[in-house]
């Protein structure tokens, strides 16, 4: 009996783990993105040593936040789940935990976050609450009506841009902030794409994909991928920002940024996903090597400017 209790202990607490989707974390990276260009600001205080790991402490709280709302969305779509032939092997829509658990666990991850969130900076805990309440609308309802439902998305990884320079004290670029809306909405419409033609006639589909149209989806995509590039690109090259960083090296930068949009674009239509961005992120060669570039450039081209 013991090693019975033993086993569906564990059991439970796996596919907890599973249901907070520890593979969606990498988003939380963009709260990072703060420290990463503070850093190289002459103007701003920040410091390897005392800001870096306030900055970690602030990605983990907000791992621990997401993974809540991830229990939140499993238990408000436990139906829709289970008539889908991927997302029925979800636990929750298979019954390998029961609602009530997940109800708790969904509770103790949004407290303790907020809570932690707290202890770092009243700040940072209102740009935290401000997410989760956000993030709660959105399942209950927001997620069926279609492209505000994208919107909704990108701004949650606005807030996290956000609570990163929040959590420091530091400023942030507003087109830093554009470009993080502007990406967030590329990956939520070829998303939306992706499942617009995966799941077509196969199964019941989410209310909002029903008013999506592909044709339409594509201008979107095509939209939103060239603002991103010229967004990114008026920051890097703008007077401004030459100023504020001492070069006007990082409009080098700007390739990567457009090959990241296009390997994601042959992704998404020649290789037919888009739907796991973090996946991709992730496994794709490709997209890692380039971002392992861009991130070199972007200090070489820091460390260089005083030469």
């Amino acid at each position: 009996m013991a090693i019975i209790e033993k086993t569906d202990l564990k059991n439970t607490v796996k596919n907890i783990l599973l249901s907070m989707r520890p593979s969606q974390w990498t988003k939380n990276a963009v709260v990072l993105a703060a420290f990463f260009f503070a850093f190289w600001d002459p103007a701003q205080s920040v410091s390897l040593k005392s800001d870096l790991p306030t900055a970690i402490i602030a990605v983990f709280l907000f791992c621990v936040i997401s993974s809540g709302i991830y229990l939140l969305n499993d238990i408000l779509d436990v139906k829709a789940d289970r008539a889908h032939p991927i997302k029925c092997r979800r636990p929750i829509a298979s019954e390998q935990i029961t609602i009530q658990t997940a109800w708790l666990m969904c509770f103790v991850l949004i407290v303790t976050g907020l809570l932690g969130a707290y202890l770092a900076s009243f700040r940072f805990a209102v740009v935290a609450l401000a997410y989760v309440a956000i993030q709660i609308i959105y399942s209950a309802f927001l997620k069926n009506i279609a492209l505000l439902d994208i919107f909704v998305i990108a701004a949650g990884f606005v807030l996290r841009a956000i609570a990163g320079a929040v959590v420091l004290n530091v400023d942030i670029s507003a087109w830093l902030l554009l470009c993080a809306f502007l990406l967030a909405l590329f990956l939520a419409l070829c998303k939306r794409r992706h499942e617009k033609a995966d799941v077509a006639g196969n199964h019941e589909q989410r209310p909002s994909l029903e008013k999506y149209d592909e044709k339409l989806l594509d201008q979107l995509i095509a939209v939103v991928s060239a603002a991103t590039v010229v967004s990114y690109s008026i920051y890097t090259l703008a007077p401004g920002t030459q100023e504020k960083f001492g070069t006007a090296g990082l409009g080098f930068t700007i390739p990567f940024v457009m090959f990241g949009i296009f390997r994601y674009l042959d992704i998404v239509y020649r290789h037919k996903r888009g739907d796991r961005p973090e996946i991709i992120l992730l496994t794709d060669i490709p997209t890692i090597v380039n971002i392992l570039l861009y991130a070199i450039a972007v200090v070489a081209v820091f460390c260089l400017r005083s030469y």
